[in-house]
């Protein structure tokens, strides 16, 4: 897909004097760091890669205030007024979007479309009048109806049109939020890679390598916290989602977002290009750490296409996400209670990062001035899962079975076994290593124990990287940290990396 030129860093993070800092430069991180410097604040915005690097550059961009865990779930959760709320930030954040495009002269490919929920072939129908229900309840009044999606869409249907969705390419409209971010006075500072986050009585301040800069607010927007070693993290999933890329002729597709009612569910949009368009579809989800068969899954989202979509053409790209899903699904925005009233999070994307993101700057933006948000209880990082108590207590349950894996027995014997560009846990006495052999024949062996609450990390084949199945921890095969909230790599050892023979093939 054609992406879009960052904006590179303009200051140097050790002689920066900022009002405000925020750590990370995806969707939430930016829109905070805009919002801020717009309103007169001096916001220094740090990322230890370019802006967008991380789950931003992975998202599908599904713009839409129709709540992943649906209406009907929403209410039951968090009541009719809460529901209500959470579709109507939702929707502010889609409107926000649209403005912020046009006062700053963003070309993002916005455009407004319908949205279509399919009922899954074997359910119930009057789940679809349910959720229609629940939907106008939540102040969704345009909500139709219809036997089946718009030709030539393959689907027995029934299913539910949703109006004023949206959709955009992520990539350009963050680029151009840095952009109109750093002409407004604000600083960026890239490969700068936070290990500490901290507050006293009057400042904040964030520590990476022997510099420690000072604020009078911190916000951690890195998807998954740095900041907050076990509370949040209890309250929250890691999942992986899968996606690709499919060459359709230009019009082939209405264009709209659709999706569908299975668990995990699929979800699909296109994207124009030049001269034809992409069909990007998402789906097939797992826990993080606990599957290897991402060849398969990507296989079954192609071959689901071509049912629904069969005007589709060859698969021009294919990559996966990762999506935290908090037990009560709606995002974590707000102060974190681990570290003081300086201190801000926002996590728990719930498959709707580029919405949950918006609301996160325009709902920090308000708590770090002092201002009344109606949104703020609904996302308080601090609220109770007394709804969702079972999926807290089954998710956390499955999380204390993980440290069985530090007992376990390696998954090979010798280091013969693995073949070049693959990974796995071998024993060195009582130790787990993370064993990997590049294509050329070298292995790097790392610690297998994350540095975060030290569950074994996994092999994931499709992205060459080790996972914790934990807490979504991620690592490169050099140990270097990829996604949080570990902060520290996975360290070398019996001498880190060597060349050595492996099964001939």
């Amino acid at each position: 897909m054609d992406t879009a030129p960052m904006p590179q860093a303009n200051a140097n993070p050790r002689t920066v004097r900022p009002d405000v800092i925020v750590v990370g430069a995806g969707i939430a991180g930016v829109t905070t760091a805009y919002l801020l410097q717009r309103e007169g604040r001096r916001v220094l915005l740090l990322d230890d890669g370019a802006p967008g690097d991380g789950e931003t550059g992975r998202t599908t961009a599904h713009l839409s205030d129709v709540l992943d865990d649906r209406f009907t779930e929403m209410e039951r959760i968090h009541s009719e007024g809460g529901a209500r709320l959470a579709r109507q930030s939702h929707c502010t954040a889609i409107d926000t979007i649209e403005r912020l495009a046009r006062e700053e002269n963003i070309a993002c490919d916005f455009v407004r479309i319908e949205g279509w929920l399919m009922l899954a072939p074997g359910q119930d129908p009057a789940s679809l009048d349910r959720e229609r229900e629940a939907a106008f309840r939540a102040g969704h009044v345009g909500v139709d109806k219809f036997d089946h999606p718009p030709a030539p869409v393959s689907h027995p249907g029934p299913c539910l049109r949703f109006p004023a969705q949206a959709t955009f390419h992520p990539l350009k409209y963050l680029a151009g939020l840095v952009r109109a971010f750093q002409a407004r006075g604000g600083d960026l500072a890239t490969g700068v890679h936070v290990t500490g986050v901290g507050q006293d009585a009057d400042k904040a301040w964030v520590t990476f390598g022997d510099t420690t800069v000072e604020a009078g607010a911190v916000v951690v927007a890195t998807n998954s916290p740095i900041s907050d070693l076990f509370a949040i993290h209890t309250k929250q999933a890691p999942y992986r989602t899968y996606a690709i890329a499919a060459r359709v002729d230009k019009g082939a597709v209405p264009n709209a977002l659709y999706w569908d009612t299975l668990d995990p569910y699929h979800y699909v949009r296109l994207q124009p290009m030049a001269d034809h368009d992409l069909l990007i579809v998402g789906g097939e989800d797992h826990k993080t750490g606990e599957a290897r068969d991402m060849d398969e899954r990507w296989a079954r989202l192609e071959e689901w296409t071509r049912v629904h979509f069969p005007m589709a053409g060859a698969v021009e790209h294919r990559w996966s996400g990762q999506v935290l899903e908090p037990f009560d699904g709606l995002a974590f925005i707000g102060h974190d209670a681990g570290r003081g009233e300086r201190v801000f999070i926002a996590t728990g994307d719930s498959g709707m990062g580029m919405t949950h993101g918006t609301i996160a700057g325009l709902l920090i933006t308000d708590l770090v001035l002092g201002r009344e948000n109606p949104w703020a209880m609904l996302y308080d990082p601090t609220r109770q899962m007394t709804s969702s108590l079972g999926e807290y207590l089954r998710e956390n349950l499955d999380v204390a079975r993980r440290y069985l894996d530090l007992v376990k027995p390696g998954e090979v014997k010798d280091e013969a076994q693995i073949r070049p560009g693959e990974g796995a846990v071998m024993r060195r006495g009582a130790q787990p290593v993370a064993v990997y052999r590049d294509e050329q024949g070298q292995v790097h062996r790392r610690s297998a124990v994350c540095t975060h609450l030290k569950c074994v990390v996994h092999w994931n084949p499709g992205e060459k990287t080790w996972d914790c199945p934990c807490h979504g921890s991620r690592f490169a095969v050099d140990g270097t940290v990829l996604n949080g909230p570990a902060s520290a790599p996975l360290p070398a050892v019996d001498g880190g990396d060597t060349h050595g023979r492996h099964a001939a093939e």
